[in-house]
């Protein structure tokens, strides 16, 4: 069965990892290479220039998912801030445009606007530095989330992550940042502390509340749209105040989906969401062995077994099919929970089309709908058998007790993210009547979502919604304010490009 699906769809409250794109036409042809390569430009020794008939170029360039890509006519793999200047300026004034990258796990539509442009990959940007006696961490603009485990924990602390180790993390955090502990300690935005980064105009600063703090609003939750990130510090836990993790994998069959979605929506809602340790990530795959939609799901709770058991109890009550019970420490949460797919869900290459709304209250009928839709769907269409609908339940105490003033991001009520999660070979004729799915079932979710109307975290985004559905109607005049000074030539425009003005 599609078993891998399940990590793919977690891994997306992590996957959008392009930091900043740029959108400049070309007035001309212009030779790429040959201005890159020019003796004017001093690139540091760490500096690797590519082009598409090299070996480096892919290394530069591949991505998690090749859905509607962004194409490139060469790349630079960055070792120092200064080549990040260099080439922004080279792309500036040649008129090219350029996304500037962590982990490549960006999947908006919009960066399939980029055609033949420059990607500024941030990939060697890999240093973590661990201060102690302050409790920060500080992060190259090219970390992924596996780069941080072992030397955060060897130092005895933790951070805020989501259920996967490959998306860059800088690349995450401008966007929010949710995911499992996010009741606990908040969006990982939230521990942002400063950030060094590059501005359109090749100017190299540091943001945070007390220094460009402006921009630093604006970065946490709409940086992909105003910077480009090469360093970032945040604040850390002491794994000595963590709890011990529970983590539950299981699996229901398809005629258990009515009494899972009910219990589902009646343990979240009851209280207006989850206890502050639990989190639930419930998905429907194709099963190959029952010839049939199952609910597969993970839920994990931040305490011991005896006591997560006990919270858990009501879905447990319903008798899964298959049930695993571990304990995980933190180091282990991404890789030893959820099947343990981590590694094999990372491999980049596959075609994944996403569609989002943001749940602020949870619907049993709306679920159970989607069930059957998704299961009609399975029937008419096998080639589209390796698509699922993902619910990711994440406890938002945290994440509401910090003012919503605070970021840019918007909408720390939610309190469980719809995700549809669409896949097919290349050359398959389900592409049109998947998308066409997953707006439909979008359009369902949202009109029972407690929103009035549509609402998506950005790094969730398809990249066909309104800039009021992404960034709300609220956040975007002073949004609008930032682009406008800090990016007037509006070279970063590809990732649900901002306004000079709003309304």
């Amino acid at each position: 069965m599609y078993l891998y699906l399940l990590l793919s769809l977690t891994c997306l409250l992590f996957a959008r990892s392009g930091l900043a794109a740029a959108a400049i036409p070309p007035l001309r042809p212009v030779d790429l290479k040959a201005a890159l390569t020019h003796q004017s430009i001093k690139w540091s020794p760490q500096a690797i220039l590519s082009f598409p008939d090299s070996p480096n170029f892919k290394n530069a360039t591949e991505r998690w998912t090749i859905f509607d890509p962004p194409t490139y006519s060469a790349a630079v793999t960055v070792g120092s801030e200064t080549d990040v200047v260099n080439a922004i300026k080279v792309a500036k004034a040649l008129k090219i445009s350029f996304l500037a990258t962590g982990g490549r796990h960006g999947y908006n539509t919009d960066l399939g606007r980029v055609d033949n442009g420059l990607s500024i990959d941030l990939g060697q940007l890999k240093s973590v530095s661990i201060n102690k006696r302050a409790a920060t961490m500080t992060v190259g603009g090219g970390v992924r989330f596996r780069d941080i485990v072992e030397p955060l924990y060897a130092a005895g602390f933790l951070i805020q992550t989501g259920t996967c180790s490959c998306p860059g993390m800088v690349g995450v955090s401008i966007g929010a940042g949710v995911g499992r502990l996010q009741g606990l300690y908040g969006l990982l935005s939230d521990a942002l502390i400063s950030a060094t980064v590059v501005t359109a105009s090749g100017k190299v600063l540091q943001v945070s509340e007390t220094s460009n703090s402006d921009l630093f609003w604006g970065i946490r939750g709409a940086g992909a749209n105003l910077v480009v990130i090469t360093s970032a510090t945040y604040k850390v836990q002491p794994i000595s105040n963590a709890p011990i993790f529970t983590s539950v994998d299981m699996i229901f069959p398809a005629d258990k989906n009515v009494s899972y979605y009910n219990t589902l929506a009646s343990m979240a809602n009851g209280q207006g969401t989850f206890p502050a340790k639990l989190a639930a990530i419930s998905n429907v795959i194709w099963d190959t062995a029952s010839n049939s939609p199952i609910i597969i799901a993970n839920w994990a709770y931040a305490g011991p077994r005896e006591e997560a058991l006990r919270v858990m109890a009501p879905i447990l009550s319903l008798q899964p099919v298959f049930t695993n019970i571990t304990n995980p420490t933190w180091r282990n949460l991404n890789t030893d929970t959820s099947f343990g797919l981590d590694a094999v869900i990372c491999e980049p290459g596959a075609i994944r089309s996403i569609y989002s709304a943001n749940l602020r209250t949870l619907s049993a009928p709306t679920y159970i709908s989607a069930f059957t839709k998704l299961a009609n769907f399975y029937a008419r269409y096998p080639e589209g058998r390796g698509s699922a609908i993902s619910l990711e339940s994440f406890p938002p105490q945290k994440v509401r007790d910090i003012p919503d003033s605070t970021t840019a991001y918007p909408w720390r009520e939610t309190i469980t993210y719809l995700l549809v999660e669409l896949t097919w070979e290349k050359g398959s004729s389900v592409e049109v009547p998947s998308n066409a799915l997953g707006r439909e079932l979008r359009k369902d979710f949202a009109a029972t979502s407690g929103y009035p109307s549509l609402s998506v975290y950005v790094n969730y985004s398809h990249g066909d919604e309104t800039l009021e559905q992404v960034y709300s109607a609220g956040k975007l005049p002073r949004l609008a304010r930032l682009k406008k000074a800090w990016d007037p030539d509006n070279l970063f425009a590809f990732n649900n490009a901002l306004p000079m003005k709003y309304p």
